[in-house]
């Protein structure tokens, strides 16, 4: 049964620092590429982050350049993203996603279920 789980969301302060964590099970971790994803209340889900899947390669949406990093660990199956200087602007629910190409078969992707992410004084 695949699962992606996510936790580490929160209400913190504007200008602090969370850390959220994504810990998969059920395929091979390895073998996808990893993103972090976020939702707005009333906006569409949008890209945050993604990491190739040795972690030798990352991008970033313009938003959080130079505040968030994304990071990932083959051996214990988990992906992660350290937030910095959050801004309210980064209340979240923030989605975990696995995304493999089969070339001309296609595509698949999983899914977390999300955790919140709150930014307010």
């Amino acid at each position: 049964q695949v699962q992606l789980v996510e936790s580490g969301g929160a209400l913190v302060q504007p200008g602090g620092s969370l850390r959220l964590s994504c810990a998969a099970s059920g395929f091979t971790f390895s073998n996808y590429a990893m993103s972090w994803y976020r939702q707005a209340p009333g906006k569409e889900r949008e890209l945050v982050a993604t990491i190739t899947r040795a972690g030798s390669s990352t991008n970033y949406a313009d938003f959080v350049k130079g505040r968030f990093i994304i990071s990932r660990d083959n051996a214990k199956n988990g992906m992660y993203l350290q937030m910095n200087s959050l801004r309210p602007e980064d209340t979240a629910v923030y989605y975990c996603n696995a995304h493999r190409v089969f070339g001309s078969l296609g595509a698949r992707d999983y899914w977390g279920k999300g955790t919140l992410v709150t930014v307010s004084s």
